[in-house]
């Protein structure tokens, strides 16, 4: 058998809320080696190079063989083992962020089917050796990191189109729809009713859409965005509290305060106040 290896990494901080690789690598495991079981805090990606092994999730096993991608989503218990006689080598990239929910509704991977079997092997192989070899600390290497990563995403969506090309109107569509209305409205006072007309569903079916496809409630989907976009403001420190509060859509400065502290732990001007820190203290090394 051919020696093990891994070769790895992982990043400890980003600038990239949108989407932000979390970790990549490859690696040829040892005989029976296993991770789990446990969860992740983000999405994450095998491809099977060579050998073979087996996937565990949702109380199912799945055989998983060379060409096989398998996906694991966040919070999900998973458990994953090296044949121990034909152990596996793969490829492997980690990832979450605002965009990532959307963009993994539009992968060939479903609760019921978290393995996928590409049609490409070598060039799924070639897109994720080019984000672990675009690896670095440096702002330009996360650029490029995640650069590739939307490519490998680009070839994965594509295969879904081309094994469901009458799904336009499934329910992952109607979620996709829902956060283009969102992206494009969370700075007004909009509420899940409007979400639902902009995509012609009723507020009921949204939330139970939302839930299989995302993980969370629009509601909770529209919360986090903002949220999430008043720390981008935040961070550029141009506005006050009260102006990025209007500009993510909360026409309440204390009722932006509250949920803002329910999402990130403390209220937004210490956040502030953290990142000013943060910029005034030089890199240590």
């Amino acid at each position: 058998m051919p020696d093990v290896y891994k070769q790895s990494f992982k990043q400890n901080y980003t600038n990239n809320i949108e989407l932000s690789i979390f970790n990549c690598g490859l690696e040829r495991c040892a005989p029976g080696q296993t991770w789990g079981p446990g969860i992740r805090d983000h999405y994450l990606i095998h491809l099977v190079v060579s050998g073979r092994g087996t996937f565990e999730v949702g109380g199912r096993t799945f055989a998983v063989a060379p060409g096989d991608l398998f996906f694991a989503r966040p919070s999900q218990l998973i458990r994953y083992s090296a044949d121990e006689q034909q152990p596996w080598e793969y490829s492997w990239v980690g990832f979450n962020g605002a965009c990532a929910h959307k963009l993994a509704a539009q992968l060939p991977f479903t609760d019921e089917q978290p393995v996928h079997h590409t049609s490409d092997p070598d060039g799924m192989r070639t897109a994720l050796t080019n984000i672990y070899s675009s690896r670095g600390l440096q702002p330009q290497n996360e650029a490029a990191m995640v650069g590739y990563l939307y490519l490998f995403i680009s070839a994965l969506m594509k295969e879904t189109s081309e094994a469901k090309p009458h799904s336009t109107s499934s329910s992952s569509q109607y979620v996709l729809n829902a956060i283009k209305y969102i992206q494009f409205n969370y700075s007004h006072d909009i509420s899940i009713d409007d979400v639902a007309k902009s995509v012609g569903v009723s507020r009921s079916h949204l939330y139970r859409v939302f839930m299989l496809n995302v993980g969370k409630s629009p509601i909770d989907y529209l919360t986090d965005y903002r949220i999430n976009e008043a720390c981008k403001l935040l961070r550029a420190g141009n506005l006050s509290i009260a102006e990025v509060a209007v500009s993510v859509g909360f026409f309440d400065q204390f009722y932006f305060s509250r949920v803002f502290k329910r999402a990130k732990g403390v209220p937004p001007s210490k956040y502030l106040a953290s990142q000013t820190d943060a910029a005034e203290t030089p890199d240590a090394e």
